[in-house]
């Protein structure tokens, strides 16, 4: 099921992204963008996913190398196809599904004047029956999925963070440590969603991605800049050249669980996180073309994971297979360490472990306050201006769920968990490609109709 949806809704998005809907204005042909490209690209990169791949840069690519899907372990082989995967988990389908789910919410809010929420993305089929049951309960699903896989995802972050803070200033990695982090970071997100989208959430994406590209650049010029340029080009093409027959393996001959742990996973877990993303980033796209936010939503960031992962990913190999540094047996003892171990052996590895930590909390903060704003905007029945007591109360909620999931060891099983939560949105995706099909043609054909009549 997943492997076939996340396949249609890909090809379904490019679809629209290169047909005669394309130039459909969100909002109206009189709608402008309300932030600029900048700001724009830096808060749905910041809201969808920069605090886990961050980290996971190095970490993923390290662990399919030592440990992948088929062939020998520890081969050049292996290191070769390491990227393609994780190129594949992190690329052009993950960030379809939040493309999809952000222009379907985007277009019945802003063109059809509904409220913001994910009910509507079902109006051409269920009208205003979606004012009752089924809207509430699609509301109610978002609402838990978007608030369980944050508090998930915060709970996996804030490891990171840790190692990196226990690094620099020797504060004791342990389970306590990381449910006063998560609280003491919650209250800088508190702080930032009570400043609402423009002060808050803007301010601190701008700097979360200027963080990101100081860091880039540093690696790409002490680190091995042309191994990392030719690895670039010739995993790029790879992963292209290989989509189609990744994309769609089963697994069927192989008899392993590999792609249950892995790319199944993802996929479940891009569905569950894609209420979330979708509605936030469907509050910042009024005024953008169809055309154009499919290539802000779509392609852009997948060009931006590809340069990151990598920018880092080949530095870690060329540490690995060339300068003798064992980083798989690192990575494999603690995952939380992988960046962190590639970046001690380079020139100030003290200010760029500083970046990364601050860089980290920037996400941290972002992601959690996005997050709130999102169920604020559902629980309140799509209304953007609500009471403050209410952004705090979401705010502080997601940093307590996070806690209590580190310190009761339920972060792994919410991620198993994931394969379910994720299942609804999936099949809710499928209804919505027709759902906006329908809407699409019906308004080229009025648009017509009115000018045949000269209107």
């Amino acid at each position: 099921m997943y492997v076939f949806a996340v396949n249609f809704i890909l090809i379904f998005i490019l679809y629209l992204g290169l047909s005669k809907y394309r130039k459909i204005r969100i909002g109206g042909q009189d709608a402008r963008p309300e932030f600029s490209n900048w700001a724009w690209l830096s808060m749905l990169f910041n809201a969808g996913i920069g605090l886990v791949l961050m980290f996971y840069s190095v970490a993923e690519p390290i662990l399919h190398y030592s440990n992948p899907p088929y062939g020998e372990p520890n081969t050049l082989f292996a290191a070769k196809n390491a990227f393609n995967l994780t190129y594949l988990h992190w690329g052009l389908h993950g960030w379809g599904v939040y493309g999809l789910m952000g222009l379907g919410i985007a277009y019945f809010c802003y063109n059809f004047k509904l409220p913001l929420g994910i009910r509507w993305i079902l109006y051409p089929i269920l009208g205003d029956r979606l004012r009752g049951f089924w809207g509430h309960l699609i509301d109610i699903m978002a609402v838990v999925s978007t608030l369980f896989g944050l508090a998930t995802t915060l709970g996996l972050g804030i490891q990171h963070i840790n190692f990196g803070l226990d690094y620099l200033f020797g504060l004791p990695e342990n389970v306590n440590m990381q449910v006063v982090l998560i609280m003491v970071i919650t209250l800088f997100a508190t702080a930032s969603v009570v400043s609402g989208l423009h002060q808050g959430i803007k301010a601190l994406s701008k700097l979360a991605s200027i963080l990101v590209i100081i860091l880039l650049l540093f690696m790409l010029l002490t680190g091995p800049t042309i191994f990392i340029l030719n690895n670039l080009v010739q995993t790029t093409g790879s992963y292209l050249q290989t989509l189609v027959g990744a994309a769609t393996r089963m697994e069927i001959f192989e008899r392993t669980h590999w792609m249950n742990n892995w790319t199944f996973f993802y996929w479940a877990w891009w569905f569950a996180w894609a209420p979330f993303v979708g509605l936030f980033i469907a509050r910042i796209s009024k005024g953008r073309t169809i055309g154009e936010f499919i290539v802000g939503v779509v392609l852009a960031p997948t060009a931006a994971i590809i340069i990151w992962v990598c920018t880092f990913g080949s530095t870690a190999f060329h540490l690995e297979l060339f300068k003798g540094i064992d980083l798989t047996k690192s990575v494999n003892g603690n995952i939380a360490s992988a960046l962190f171990t590639v970046l001690e052996n380079f020139p100030l590895s003290t200010v760029s472990i500083f970046f990364v930590v601050m860089a980290g909390v920037i996400f941290f903060v972002t992601s959690s306050d996005s997050g709130s704003l999102v169920i604020d905007f559902i629980t309140s029945g799509g209304k953007e201006r609500t009471p403050v007591w209410l952004r705090i109360f979401w705010a502080l909620l997601e940093g307590i769920v996070a806690s209590a999931l580190v310190l009761g060891g339920g972060l792994i099983a919410l991620q198993t968990g994931s394969l379910v939560t994720g299942l609804p949105v999936c099949i809710l995706m499928l209804l919505l490609c027709y759902s906006l099909l329908k809407a699409l043609k019906r308004e080229l054909h009025v648009k017509k109709q009115k000018k045949l009549s000269g209107q």
